[in-house]
């Protein structure tokens, strides 16, 4: 099979976490295995592009990481006699000695939901949980993770050996949770797949305002998730969340990286056929049953799609829509956004009063999108001076660089406007 360079890479991400889930049910070290995976990884990036992918790909990573597995563990054998020749003589405690030749295992289960749950056990941090799913899940390597988050590689590294060690020390076996653990775990998946994807389609710092390797390995991987776990609403409705958000990525910006509000985008240059996939996913979803709080955004993401302009958007369905959202969630995020949609459907007049309310919870204190929705309405409301404080403090309150530029801007011309 010839396959070039992008086309192999895809397909190595694919089959990284079988092949980690293959070694790590054979020998029983998540940790050693997804190192060894790693090593055949780049082993087929070297060589399956000039040489041709294998007739069996996943074959061929388990045979080169099995090999690089137990090439470790000798080695580990080797410089513990040398310490101890005492030891030598019994297993090694917390070590997996090498299989026999003649063992057979399995290497046609697809372990991709299992590593999901490993990587995004509750124990971690969702910092850690983030890095380790995209290591040993998404086929991503240290270097590209830390260029991602804008840290240094040994700072990733040392994030990812730490997840790996809590994991260890948790004594969590590698298997599928039990219907009613993994229900409850299951939350946890979808939040880091969402944080995964929300880092790369508005980046909360930094000099870009996208970062499209990351929403699109978040899009990736919930795929794999719904198609291991179809019947399930709550996956198909974030899966379908992301494909409506993602598809106005190309509107988003202009020729220099400068945001461009939802209203003022060229919805021309919407990907279609995202928003099509979207809208057929929550609508088969929103009949099925019981409704979640990523299949109320995922909703709430089709109604502005659907639109044909700023003006035809359905604001009475969206606020409807808010309000079971929050009611759900209890997400002062979300009430924000309630307000905004009232101030569409209603006034401004509405929206600000909400918001005050908002602001006396406390809840929102120092977070500049509270100021960017402020200063939208109060500009609504023509109250342009009280407007331009609000965009000055959302400006000094991002870390993301376009964002700031553009509300340093848009408080420009308004200052000057009022003028």
């Amino acid at each position: 099979m010839t396959l070039g360079g992008p086309a192999v890479d895809d397909l190595l991400r694919e089959l990284a976490p079988q092949v980690v889930g293959v070694l790590t049910r054979r020998f029983g070290d998540f940790d050693m295995a997804e190192d060894a995976v790693q090593e055949a990884l780049l082993d087929a990036a070297a060589q399956w592009p000039e040489e041709g992918v294998p007739g069996n790909p996943r074959g061929w990573l388990v045979q080169v990481a099995n090999r690089r597995m137990i090439e470790q563990i000798r080695s580990e054998q080797a410089r513990r006699r040398r310490e101890d020749l005492v030891a030598a003589q019994a297993p090694i405690e917390g070590r997996a000695t090498t299989p026999p030749a003649d063992e057979t295992y399995e290497t046609d289960r697809d372990d991709t939901l299992t590593m999901l749950f490993l990587c995004c056990h509750p124990a971690l941090t969702p910092a850690s949980a983030i890095a380790l799913t995209l290591r040993s899940v998404g086929g991503l390597t240290t270097a590209e993770i830390a260029k991602a988050f804008m840290v240094p590689e040994a700072t990733m590294a040392q994030r990812i050996s730490r997840a790996k060690q809590r994991i260890k020390a948790s004594g969590v076996p590698f298997l599928l949770p039990e219907a009613e653990e993994r229900r409850g775990r299951l939350g946890s998946v979808l939040h880091v797949l969402y944080l995964i994807f929300n880092e790369g389609y508005a980046s909360s710092d930094g000099p870009e305002l996208h970062r499209v390797e990351l929403s699109r390995e978040a899009i990736r991987l919930t795929r794999m998730a719904h198609r291991l776990l179809p019947d399930d609403c709550e996956v198909a409705g974030l899966l379908a969340l992301m494909l409506l958000t993602d598809a106005r990525r190309p509107a988003r910006t202009d020729q220099n990286g400068v945001p461009i509000p939802l209203a003022e985008q060229d919805r021309s240059r919407w990907d279609g056929a995202a928003i099509a996939e979207g809208v057929e996913l929550i609508t088969r979803t929103l009949a099925r049953g019981a409704v979640g709080p990523y299949q109320l955004q995922a909703a709430i993401a089709a109604l502005h799609d659907e639109a044909a302009t700023a003006e035809e958007t359905d604001w009475p369905q969206i606020l409807a829509l808010y309000g079971l959202l929050e009611r759900m969630s209890d997400n002062p995020v979300v009430s924000l956004n309630r307000a905004v949609a009232a101030a569409m459907a209603h006034g401004p007049a509405t929206g600000l009063e909400m918001l005050e309310a908002l602001e006396a919870e406390g809840r929102l204190a120092g977070n500049h999108r509270f100021h960017v929705a402020r200063a939208h309405l109060l500009e609504m409301a023509g109250e342009h001076r009280a407007a331009v404080d609000d965009y000055r403090a959302a400006a000094s309150r991002t870390l993301s660089i376009p964002e700031r530029d553009y509300l340093t801007t848009r408080a420009a011309r308004l200052a000057a406007a009022a003028d």
